[in-house]
């Protein structure tokens, strides 16, 4: 039954970001240049990545790569993945020199200790409350001891069906709203020690959430 649940959720956020794939890149494009508060987040992370020796860092849910490509911008070997064959088509041709993949968070092809950091960058809003903590554990299992995670969120305790979107085309996706305290716990539960996290108002979303976390070392890791 959980299987089934999985899959339902993923199927109908997978056809709505097809559906939008388009639009949603003309209506998200330049939408970094209106935040600001953002683009320092973000090139705080890339501060870290740097600081840690370099080496790749994955965007899951990058979504058509702007996040991606800001961040190549900034000096990081960054590649995207995301569920939509959709957006993936599109990120690959807005920014044809970066690398984009096809896959899930759910089942994260990648190998242990793969990356140095990650990035899910408003992309866990979809993914229900049941299946935070597997996510997260595959996020924890691919980034390297030590190394930084950084999540953008909605804020709130809400959990809404959005049915169109980004041009007005038909969506069928849940959007969940979630307070730091909440995600901190679910952060610590998988091996997530929380650096610092904070609430603005941006173009981004009128109440977003962003938590900086490093994967915690234990004494198997080598």
């Amino acid at each position: 039954m959980g299987r089934q649940n999985t899959d339902g959720w993923l199927d109908d956020t997978r056809t709505s970001y097809d559906t939008v794939a388009a639009s949603y890149a003309d209506l998200t494009r330049h939408l970094l240049d209106e935040t600001p508060e953002e683009r320092a987040v973000l090139a705080l992370f890339a501060g870290l990545v740097r600081a840690r020796g370099g080496g790749q860092v994955a965007d899951v849910g990058c979504g058509t790569g702007r996040i991606t490509a800001h961040l190549r911008h900034l000096g990081v070997d960054v590649f995207g993945i995301d569920l939509s064959p959709g957006m993936i088509e599109v990120a690959r041709r807005d920014h044809p020199g970066l690398r984009f993949d096809l896959g899930s968070m759910t089942d994260l092809d990648l190998p242990d200790a793969s990356v140095t950091g990650l990035i899910a960058w408003y992309s866990l809003i979809h993914v229900p409350d049941d299946e935070i903590g597997p996510v997260l554990a595959h996020f924890r299992r691919v980034i390297r001891p030590g190394g930084p995670l950084l999540l953008g969120f909605h804020v709130g305790d809400e959990s809404r069906w959005k049915t169109e979107g980004y041009g007005g085309h038909p969506m069928k996706v849940r959007v969940h709203r979630r307070r730091h305290d909440r995600m901190t716990a679910w952060l610590d539960e998988a091996g997530f020690a929380v650096e610092s996290h904070r609430t603005l108002t941006s173009a981004e979303s009128r109440l977003g959430g962003i938590i900086l976390a490093y994967r915690r070392a234990t004494a198997t890791d080598k």
